[in-house]
């Protein structure tokens, strides 16, 4: 079977806190070691994208997370299969990411993460995502609704 045949449906988590993006660096015996990603995994034949993305969060990363709105979805050919991400901004509300499976992670400005060696299956968003501003305040102003007559 030709290996460009293979699918591999992923999720990847943009983590946003802060106004800043969490970017993570796959560890040293993982396929693409090194290179920069935004964190998540595969999913599995029982789970919808957003389920995987929470399981694969808190295994990976021991915390857990809100999925909000799609990014993306982005295709790229490796060597060992054709990987189809889709990528999501995600908010923490549980714990703060720890390390587990990845050398490094940092907290970004959106403008800032393409300095990174990303996957390249992950360059479409970061692409997106570094045009993206987000508030700085993980709490929201109720006060700021606009009033109605």
């Amino acid at each position: 079977m030709d290996s460009h045949a293979k699918i591999i449906n992923v999720v990847g988590a943009a983590i946003v806190r802060d106004g800043a993006v969490l970017c993570a660096q796959r560890g040293p015996g993982k396929s693409l070691a090194g290179y920069w990603e935004f964190p998540g995994g595969k999913i599995e034949p029982y789970e919808t994208a957003r389920q995987a993305l929470h399981r694969e969060i808190e295994e990976e990363l021991l915390c857990e997370i809100e999925v909000a709105d799609e990014v993306c979805t982005s295709e790229y050919a490796y060597d060992f299969g054709t990987v189809r991400l889709i990528t999501f901004i995600c908010h923490l509300i549980n714990g703060m990411p720890r390390l587990t499976e990845h050398t490094d992670i940092r907290w970004l400005d959106p403008s800032a993460m393409p300095q990174l060696n990303w996957a390249p299956v992950d360059r479409t968003a970061v692409g997106i995502i570094a045009g993206m501003r987000f508030l700085t305040q993980t709490t929201s102003d109720t006060s700021e609704e606009p009033s109605r007559p």
